[in-house]
């Protein structure tokens, strides 16, 4: 038998950032740990593909780039090359926002997980983060911040804030998922994971 690899979706944070093609030792790692071949995507609103790209993602963070990563997944497993049991996803940070979104909005497809530090309550992380532009922006869109002084929270824009975020969906959660916090994070704060561990477990 021709033996089909399992296949890991390890997505990078920011969400501005992105996965290069330069040797990062933790992927050899994973492929050789679990003989799965690794999928590092660069969804839209990664840098390296222009502006406009770039720019398309604020206002839309858990939709479009969800769906950039079920899109690439779904790309790489229409070859037949893969073990469609043996799905896994990954990431940090954005990555963990979107490893939440991925295993609530698509409850069946992995059989594994793994989150560090992942924002999942973009609601709840405006008032504790050291970057409350970040969530404005990411959820709201670019024009939703004065960078001038304080902004003061519409309760509208946190019922929107909410469904764009992991808990919208965690009731829909069936994949065993791995949760890795630092306590000290002033970025995501550790509370965005522990409210997802809590809220998985009181079901």
């Amino acid at each position: 038998d021709v033996f089909s690899p399992g296949l890991i979706l390890l997505l990078h944070g920011g969400p501005h950032s992105l996965s290069t093609t330069a040797f990062a030792p933790h992927i050899p790692f994973l492929a050789r740990a679990t003989e799965c071949a690794v999928l590092a995507v660069n969804y839209r609103g990664s840098p390296g593909f222009g502006r406009e790209s770039l720019e398309t993602l604020p206002g839309k963070v858990g939709s479009q780039d969800v769906q950039d990563c079920m899109d690439a997944l779904s790309t790489l497993l229409k070859t037949g090359k893969y073990d469609e049991d043996r799905l896994a996803v990954v990431g940090g940070s954005h990555g963990g926002f979107l490893t939440a979104h991925l295993i609530g909005q698509h409850p069946t497809v992995f059989a594994a997980a793994a989150m560090r530090n992942p924002v999942t309550n973009l609601a709840s992380m405006m008032s504790a983060t050291d970057i409350p532009d970040w969530c404005f922006v990411e959820g709201l869109g670019p024009a939703s911040y004065n960078f001038s002084g304080p902004q003061n929270f519409k309760a509208e824009d946190l019922a929107k804030l909410f469904k764009q975020s992991p808990m919208a969906h965690v009731d829909k959660v069936k994949t065993p998922t791995l949760i890795s916090l630092g306590m000290k994070d002033r970025r995501v704060p550790p509370f965005q994971g522990l409210d997802y561990y809590h809220a998985v477990r009181a079901r």
